[in-house]
């Protein structure tokens, strides 16, 4: 991050009226000691070839399913990290699926943060040849608040907003939304069992960024998933980082 970002983050944080100074003093430094472990990820990232994919969400949303129809229906080359407070159930369903994936359980921490990326990816080095890759994709913990805070060191930043949480969630969750680089609405075969629109939520994320893709998704409709794996190969093809500063 360029001292200009780190300029930008003090304002947003001096201007806050729910920090304190002494608040705002800690949270910047937590945040920039992420920003620059995060930077050195994204040189490591690069030297090994790899696209990496930050997927954002809230708990159930449907990110794991996702990465399950991506291994089943596109010949896509990926390894995963996974985020959860407990268990290894979700690496283990992918692993089931022949994809590489591992765990990355935080106690009590409702994100994933740079240096827990660093010391997963070592692990994951491990069980996975990294050049036999060409994309790494972050499954965030399950949370709409706090992982809009935290750079991981990704390209690119999808969030997941399944259909029966409500097409109201993009401006009560607003800095997770303004994170995105594509929105994936889950579920989709469900929409009119939850009178779910998809132009509210359009509407809602215009206000915020504007012109952000939406993708509607299924786990029962291929073409869907393809869809949204055109989208990231095509991405990586143009060699896209985002341009979101956390």
């Amino acid at each position: 991050m360029q001292n200009k970002d780190f300029k930008r983050r003090d304002e947003r944080l001096k201007n806050n009226p729910n920090l304190s100074k002494k608040s705002v003093e800690i949270v910047h430094k937590i945040l920039s000691k992420n920003d620059l472990k995060a930077q050195e990820l994204r040189t490591q990232y690069k030297e090994l070839g790899l696209y990496v994919i930050n997927l954002m969400s809230s708990p159930g949303s449907g990110k794991t399913t996702f990465l399950e129809s991506l291994s089943t229906s596109t010949d896509m080359r990926f390894c995963v990290l996974e985020g959860d407070l407990e268990t290894n159930r979700d690496a283990k369903r992918l692993e089931d699926k022949g994809v590489s994936a591992y765990q990355i359980t935080t106690g009590e921490a409702c994100h994933l943060e740079a240096a827990m990326i660093e010391s997963g990816f070592k692990e994951l080095q491990k069980q996975c040849d990294m050049g036999q890759m060409d994309y790494l994709f972050i499954e965030n913990v399950g949370n709409l608040v706090c992982p809009a805070s935290y750079d991981v060191g990704a390209s690119l930043n999808m969030v997941f907003l399944s259909t029966p949480e409500g097409d109201d969630k993009v401006l009560k969750y607003p800095t997770m939304f303004m994170c995105a680089d594509a929105v994936i609405i889950t579920k989709a075969d469900l929409i009119e069992h939850f009178d779910f629109s998809v132009d509210n939520v359009r509407r809602d994320l215009d206000t915020l960024r504007a012109n952000v893709p939406i993708f509607l998704t299924s786990s029962k409709d291929a073409k869907s998933i393809q869809a949204v794996y055109d989208f990231i190969t095509q991405k990586c093809a143009q060699n896209y980082h985002s341009t979101h500063q956390f």
